[in-house]
């Protein structure tokens, strides 16, 4: 996406907001070093799953996560900036040949994001775990859809 489509979504001119929206939705296995150009070198990640301190380290796991993707894809809905920290709401599309039966999956989710020194410094996701990960195996899949329909009567 371009640089000026990204700041009409976003509704910023924050540099580093803007760089880093640009960076996540071009993302592949292939230029996983721009992740470089975003993150501080003392870079805090959380997800559902890891909390992950220093850019070698995220690089590490980035690496990794990509590596047995097939696809995957940030599409940025919405953004909340407020000076250097921003919340970031978006739809991620990932493909993964042993799980949803190597169809694509589509999960919903926002990044609460803190800059620093004109790179992101702090990083926490928030994404339903079941419904990227679970509910996508057979049999835990059906299982944790079962229990998700039992919890909400």
């Amino acid at each position: 996406m371009q640089n000026d489509q990204i700041n009409k979504v976003a509704n910023t001119d924050s540099p580093w907001l803007s760089n880093f929206m640009e960076v996540y939705q071009a993302l592949t296995t292939t230029n996983l070093h721009d992740l470089q150009s975003i993150y501080h070198p003392d870079i805090v990640f959380i997800d559902p799953i890891h909390k992950i301190e220093g850019f070698e380290n995220l690089h590490k796991y980035f690496s990794n996560l990509y590596q047995n993707l097939s696809l995957c894809e940030f599409k940025i809905q919405k953004v909340i900036e407020q000076a250097d920290e921003a919340a970031i709401y978006w739809n991620m599309t990932y493909q993964h040949n042993k799980l949803n039966k190597g169809k694509k999956v589509v999960v919903e989710g926002s990044s609460f994001i803190k800059g620093h020194e004109g790179k992101v410094i702090y990083h926490r996701d928030y994404l339903d775990l079941g419904a990227m990960l679970y509910e996508q195996i057979p049999f835990f899949g059906t299982l944790t859809k079962w229990i998700k329909a039992k919890a909400q009567n």
